[in-house]
C-alpha cells in the first residue's frame, strides 16, 4: 500500500493552463471615441484661431483655402510677379512667377532659378491656380485690442471677478463649516433648501432684486455685482460641506485639547487640508464671474468704462459685425486668461472636483 501511494506522488504533474490573453479592443474604442468627441469640442475653437488671422481679402475669397493663405508672388527686376501653378509637357507643376501674360503663350519666370530666364509656355494662363503662401494676419490682435480698449475691459473684468471670488470662498467656508461641525437646529432641513436654490433660475428674482438696488442706488456701480457674492452660495457651500465631511473629526478635537478655538481650528487645521476643494470653488466663481453678461449689461448699461469683457465684446461685434475677423481676435483675446489659469490649476481643480463629492 505504501509502494502504491510513493509511486502516485512520483507521477509527473501538468503544468497550469493559463487562460490566453484577451485582446482588450474596448479599450482602444473608448480612447478612440474620447478623443472624436474632443476633436469636435476643439472644432469651434479652431475655427476662432484661424479666422482671427485671417484678413478681409482672405475672407471674402471665393473657394479660398481653410489656414491663412494668400495669394504667393516673389519680387523680380524690381516688379512684384504673382505666381502660379504651371502644368507641364511632362506632367508635373511648377510654381512659377507669371512675367508677361498673353492670350495663346505667357511667359513666366521661376522663383527659385529667376537666373535661368525667360519660361515660355502656350496656353490660357486664366485657367491657372493662383499659388498660396502662409500669411497669418497677427496685427488682427492689435487692432482689435486697442478698437475695445481692451485694457481698460480687462481691468473692470478682474475687478468683479477677483473681488467676487474671494467673497464667495470666505462666506461658503464658513457657511460650509459651520453645516459640517456643528448641531445646527434643522440643519438638515436648511441644507436641502440650500442645495434646493440651486434649480432656482436667477431671472426669477432679478425685477425684485433691480428694484431693491435701484432703491438703494447701487445701478451703475460694481456693488451689485460683488456684494451679493459675500453672502455665500448654494453650490460652493455644498461642495465645501462634502468636502469638510471628508476631513475626521478627531483633529478638530486635538486641536480642542490644546486649546485651539473654532475658527483657529478652521485656519490652523482644516483650510490648510482643503486646498484642492478651495482652487475648485475659486475657478468656478471666477469662470462665472468672467463669463457673466446678464447681469453686468443691466446694472452697467450707462456707465461703459465699467463694463467688464463680456459687456464690451458684445458691443464690440455689433459695431464691427462685417469683419470677422476683428470680432474672432476679440474673443480670443477674452479667452486668453481663463485658458491660463486652468492650465497651471488643472491638476488640483481636478482633485478638488473629485474629492469634494465623497463622504466619508
Amino acid at each position: 500500500m505504501t509502494a502504491i501511494l510513493e509511486r502516485e506522488d512520483t507521477k509527473p504533474q501538468a503544468p497550469p493552463v493559463t487562460p490566453p490573453r484577451r485582446k482588450r479592443k474596448g479599450g482602444w474604442l473608448v480612447t478612440g471615441f474620447t478623443g472624436l468627441i474632443l476633436f469636435v469640442f476643439l472644432l469651434p475653437l479652431g475655427y476662432m484661431l484661424v479666422t482671427s488671422v485671417k484678413s478681409e481679402q482672405m475672407i471674402n475669397r471665393v473657394g479660398g483655402p481653410i489656414l491663412p493663405n494668400s495669394p504667393a508672388s516673389f519680387e523680380f527686376e524690381g516688379e512684384q510677379l504673382d505666381i502660379y501653378t504651371v502644368p507641364m509637357p511632362d506632367g508635373s507643376e511648377l510654381e512659377l512667377g507669371l512675367l508677361q501674360p498673353g492670350r495663346q503663350v505667357s511667359t513666366f519666370v521661376d522663383p527659385s532659378n529667376p537666373e535661368a530666364g525667360a519660361i515660355e509656355w502656350e496656353g490660357n494662363w486664366r485657367l491657372l491656380s493662383p499659388a498660396d503662401e502662409l500669411d497669418p494676419q497677427w496685427q488682427n490682435y492689435t487692432r482689435a485690442w486697442d478698437l475695445m480698449d481692451f485694457p481698460i475691459l480687462l481691468r473692470n473684468t478682474l475687478a468683479i471677478a477677483g473681488i467676487g471670488t474671494i467673497g464667495a470662498v470666505a462666506s461658503s467656508i464658513l457657511v460650509a463649516y459651520g453645516l459640517a461641525r456643528f448641531r445646527v437646529p434643522f440643519g438638515r432641513s436648511i441644507m436641502v433648501v440650500l442645495v434646493a436654490t440651486i434649480v432656482l433660475p436667477r431671472f426669477v428674482t432679478l425685477v425684485p432684486t433691480y428694484a431693491v438696488f435701484v432703491r438703494i442706488g447701487w445701478v451703475g456701480t460694481w456693488l451689485p455685482l460683488i456684494v451679493p457674492h459675500f453672502f455665500a452660495n448654494a453650490f460652493n457651500v455644498f461642495l465645501l460641506r462634502q468636502y469638510f465631511l471628508t476631513i475626521p473629526k478627531e483633529l478638530d478635537e486635538a486641536a480642542t485639547i490644546d486649546g485651539a478655538g473654532p475658527m483657529r481650528t478652521l485656519v490652523s487645521v482644516i483650510l490648510p487640508q482643503m486646498k484642492a476643494a478651495l482652487v475648485a470653488v475659486s475657478l468656478f466663481h471666477f469662470y462665472f464671474a468672467w463669463n457673466d453678461f446678464f447681469e453686468p449689461m443691466i446694472y452697467l448699461t450707462t456707465r461703459p468704462d465699467l463694463q467688464p469683457i463680456s459687456v464690451g465684446l458684445r458691443a464690440f461685434n455689433t459695431l464691427y459685425d462685417s469683419q470677422p475677423n476683428l470680432i474672432q481676435s476679440g474673443s480670443m483675446l477674452a479667452l486668453i486668461i481663463p485658458v491660463v489659469v486652468f492650465l497651471f490649476a488643472q491638476r488640483v481643480f481636478l482633485q478638488g472636483i473629485d474629492l469634494s463629492g465623497v463622504q466619508k
